[in-house]
């Protein structure tokens, strides 16, 4: 799988070791920064990843920050990004089981404790569909007309 991975300056180190995972696990990453410590304004990333997944670039989508909640606020703004903050595995399965999420949002402030666990439920899962999509398809509706 073709996955493209940010951060801002605080997810840094986070993001390494995430590309390091999700490669040992057989998925091409591409790093979308940024490369220094320097401070960087966490939609500007989440823009750029986001993008690349929504235009079929990259299959997901990995963004981290501090505690994800920034990354994950600025990605669910770009129409068809279905970006789900996850702190532990059972919600990355079921962030893709039930909500086909694209990118995955991450912390780098909770600690590397589930990681890989977490990354592999998240690249592992497909989407269940059934009444899921008639879900999901009322959030494209909101995304299309604001109401449903």
């Amino acid at each position: 799988m073709k996955i493209a991975v940010g951060s801002d300056h605080r997810g840094l180190d986070y993001k390494k070791l995430v590309i390091e995972l999700l490669t040992g696990m057989g998925h091409s990453c591409q790093d979308f920064g940024p490369d220094t410590a320097e401070p960087v304004d966490y939609p500007d990333v989440a823009k750029t990843v986001s993008d690349a997944v929504v235009h079929n670039e990259y299959d997901r989508g990995v963004l981290i920050c501090g505690t994800g909640i920034g990354m994950s606020i600025a990605a669910n703004k770009v129409r068809g990004i279905r970006a789900a903050l996850c702190c532990d595995s059972f919600a990355a399965e079921r962030a893709r089981l039930h909500n086909d999420a694209n990118i995955i949002c991450l912390g780098a402030e909770r600690g590397t404790s589930g990681l890989e666990e977490m990354l592999e439920a998240f690249f592992k899962t497909p989407f269940e569909g059934g009444r899921h999509q008639r879900r999901l398809d009322k959030v494209h509706q909101i995304e299309d007309e604001g109401s449903i």
